[in-house]
């Protein structure tokens, strides 16, 4: 197994600003083929938005997605992971705090994504998780 998080993370960060709409970062995430975003405001890190998060948080409850902010309904204040901590870090951490995906900051400027997925890869590049981590997300069905 790689030893540290940015042997394993996502390099390169997507963000939208606190205020963007919920239906601008669906977008995004739709254009850069990608279920989660950092919230930003300027350089710092203020929450995670998925596309569950969009779902369950916003739509289900018959939200006007146009009008609702990504940091609405965000997870605040992430816990995040630096690239030299050791990949067990990022593991504790995401069990810890039930999710599957770390912000991974360095010197406070987001720099990559560490996800569930990337760690499965990591640990058994044959598993079943690594490979639905590696497929097209619109090539997968419905869950």
């Amino acid at each position: 197994m790689a030893e540290l998080v940015k042997d394993v993370m996502t390099p390169g960060v997507v963000a939208v600003r606190p205020d963007a709409s919920l239906v601008e970062a669906a977008q995004l995430m739709r254009t850069q083929n990608i279920g989660d975003v950092v919230v930003a405001d300027g350089q710092d890190v203020v929450g995670v938005l998925t596309d569950r998060d969009i779902t369950v948080r916003a739509v289900a409850d018959g939200a006007d997605p146009m009008t609702v902010s990504a940091q609405s309904v965000c997870t605040p204040d992430p816990v995040t992971v630096t690239p030299d901590d050791p990949v067990t870090t990022a593991v504790t951490l995401m069990r810890e705090h039930a999710v599957r995906r770390l912000p991974v900051v360095e010197n406070g400027l987001p720099v990559g994504m560490v996800s569930l997925g990337d760690l499965a890869e990591a640990e058994d590049p044959a598993s079943a998780l690594a490979d639905i981590s590696r497929a097209d997300p619109d090539a997968r069905g419905g869950a």
